[in-house]
């Protein structure tokens, strides 16, 4: 958490509450967030004067695109975004202050401290880690049924992890593959290479309906998940799968069942969900 369509919502918020805005300074309070460049002083002064253009997302990381710099950002499990005058109290475990010159500030508070950001010079963000290797963009037009299958369709690997796995396709986390997995009727222990092509088409779809409407309902608020003016998410309340362990399944009325795939707590409907051996 967040997944793609939380870090959507912030980006779209940002860039209402950004955009066009001088840096006058930076402040960084914990050295770890920044991983490049690996000196906090020098990230400060590379930014300092630096106009934002605007933001937008690749996977789960956002891209605040400056005049002639470009700051990735990933904010791992519970980073948020927060824009403030400059006389309102810093709150804890804030660790990173954009100063404007307007007299605002762009403040990030991470209280697991798990969050990075990277500076780069404009394309070379894409040519060295954190970008360098990402797979398919979900809400993407290239993100055909023909390529999702011509990646993924081969592989002897469970369709959850696989889903999981960024140098695939980007930004689904454990909430979506989840709700994916459902609509789809794809047991999430599934090997890939045994999903029908019928099944990966109901798959391929239900991707994108499942992120875009998560998209539009502003991502999902679970945990503390807030976009970057405070406000929650709500497609948490048109989950269907995720979170729902012994409640009856909306579908078939069958209880829904939780269980650990990959590492990653995982939900499914042992009923519209079930897994099969071969390709049918």
């Amino acid at each position: 958490m967040p997944e793609l369509p939380e870090v959507e919502t912030v980006k779209r918020t940002l860039n209402r509450l950004i955009v066009g805005k001088q840096i006058d300074s930076v402040t960084v309070s914990l050295g770890r967030i920044i991983q490049r460049p690996d000196d906090t002083q020098q990230f400060a002064l590379e930014l300092a004067g630096h106009t934002i253009q605007r933001v937008e997302r690749r996977g789960k990381f956002l891209r605040i695109l400056l005049d002639d710099l470009v700051l990735v950002s990933h904010l791992r499990m519970e980073g948020r975004y927060g824009v403030y005058r400059k006389d309102e109290p810093v709150e804890k475990h804030t660790h990173v202050i954009f100063h404007f010159t307007d007299g605002t500030e762009l403040r990030y508070k991470d209280v697991r401290q798990f969050g990075t950001m990277h500076l780069f010079k404009p394309g070379e963000e894409f040519t060295l880690p954190p970008l360098a290797k990402l797979g398919m963009e979900p809400l993407d037009e290239s993100f055909t049924l023909d390529r999702f299958k011509s990646v993924l369709s081969k592989r002897k690997v469970k369709i959850k992890p696989l889903l999981l796995n960024q140098a695939y396709v980007v930004g689904i986390g454990n909430i979506y593959v989840d709700e994916a997995l459902f609509r789809a009727g794809i047991h999430p222990e599934q090997m890939a290479n045994t999903i029908s092509d019928k099944q990966w088409a109901a798959l391929h779809q239900a991707i994108i309906t499942t992120l875009t409407d998560a998209v539009k309902a502003g991502g999902s608020s679970i945990k503390s998940y807030v976009n970057g003016q405070g406000e929650m998410g709500m497609f948490q309340h048109q989950l269907q799968i995720y979170g729902r362990k012994s409640e009856p399944c909306a579908k078939c009325d069958t209880l829904i069942e939780k269980t650990v795939v990959g590492g990653r707590g995982t939900h499914y409907c042992p009923s519209c969900q079930k897994l099969k051996q071969h390709k049918s």
